[in-house]
């Protein structure tokens, strides 16, 4: 086994020389741009594919080039730079962890995991990538790339063998190498590239050796049990002189302080009742079915904001309250 753990991360390197893709997070620069770069990057990529983050982290940094920058940054035009992303709560804990690291650690990344995790938004995957890419430690993240790789190459079946617990254990298959920024990057890619989740691409792949679903020609991967919750909802509408009434979210943890419909969720059974068109929105691991109550006014809160309709698609909102405002235009 050792053996194989020594040669396995110069094939794997080799493979990623000779084949990664050109992203502008990997761009060579100084180390403080690097953690900075890596930071923003994998912020973005939380839930998101790469090819959508691109243009989007171009942007980003060109208009914020530093953490000094973004920490700075008032709401409305981080927003604006971030709209299309989705999931705009990684935004906030991005600005939020820029001002924790420009004031209590003297504008650098911390480079330890246990001070990472205690910052805003980044969880233990975000914590390990950070140490392994802009730090060059010895660590494999686990993506779902990695995990469909590592899943593969031990052909790993039952729901045990693939719980994140044992596969955190099963790393050390990958053993170390030198240049442990990019060999965690490599073995993403291999995951991204060619051990896709349907028709990995084999003989293309520097583990083909070593990969026991290639020699037993069995690709599946059983897949991981998210239970999907149904939710019921009623969004209240409101217009008056060609302004629609929205309401800063302190209620729901999902979209926490952006603009959404005033909204309250209900019982499948009252969901029923007088049963108009309704509005199917996926938002995680949740469907939510919403119905509209047209209403005429609404109690005064300072929480409450009144948007231009012919401002409406332009306007900073979640694409959550964009898709219920469509939906309702599309029924009146």
């Amino acid at each position: 086994m050792h053996k194989v753990q020594s040669i396995l991360p110069k094939k794997i390197l080799y493979w990623y020389d000779k084949n990664k893709r050109h992203l502008p997070w990997r761009i060579k620069s100084s180390q403080k741009r690097k953690e900075y770069y890596t930071l923003v990057s994998e912020f973005m990529l939380q839930q998101t594919q790469v090819k959508t983050v691109v243009p989007y982290f171009k942007n980003f940094v060109k208009n914020f080039p530093n953490l000094r920058s973004l920490s700075r940054v008032n709401e409305n035009k981080l927003f604006k730079n971030w709209q299309g992303l989705g999931y705009y709560s990684r935004a906030k804990n991005l600005k939020k962890t820029s001002e924790i690291i420009v004031n209590k650690y003297k504008n650098k990344l911390p480079n330890n995991l246990s001070e990472l995790k205690k910052l805003p938004g980044i969880g233990e995957y975000t914590a390990s990538a950070l140490m392994a890419i802009a730090f060059n430690k010895p660590i494999i993240p686990l993506d779902g790339n990695v995990e469909r790789v590592l899943i593969r190459v031990l052909n790993l079946k039952t729901e045990k063998e693939i719980a994140k617990e044992n596969l955190m254990k099963k790393r050390f298959f990958f053993g170390n190498a030198v240049r442990s920024s990019d060999y965690a990057q490599a073995i993403m890619e291999i995951g991204a590239l060619i051990c896709k989740p349907k028709n990995p691409l084999c003989h293309q792949c520097p583990l083909i050796t070593n990969c026991l679903s290639f020699k037993k020609k069995d690709f599946e991967i059983k897949s991981k049990i998210k239970k999907e919750k149904n939710k019921f909802f009623e969004v209240k509408y409101c217009e008056n002189k060609n302004k629609v009434l929205l309401i800063k979210n302190e209620e729901y943890t999902f979209l926490k302080n952006l603009l959404i419909f005033p909204m309250r969720e209900i019982s499948k059974k009252n969901f029923s009742k007088n049963l108009k068109k309704v509005t199917n929105i996926k938002m995680s691991n949740m469907n939510m079915k919403i119905k509209v109550n047209y209403i005429k006014s609404f109690k005064k809160t300072d929480k409450i904001q009144w948007i231009d309709k012919s401002k409406f698609e332009k306007y900073i909102l979640p694409s959550f309250t964009k898709k219920i405002y469509k939906s309702i235009q599309d029924q009146i």
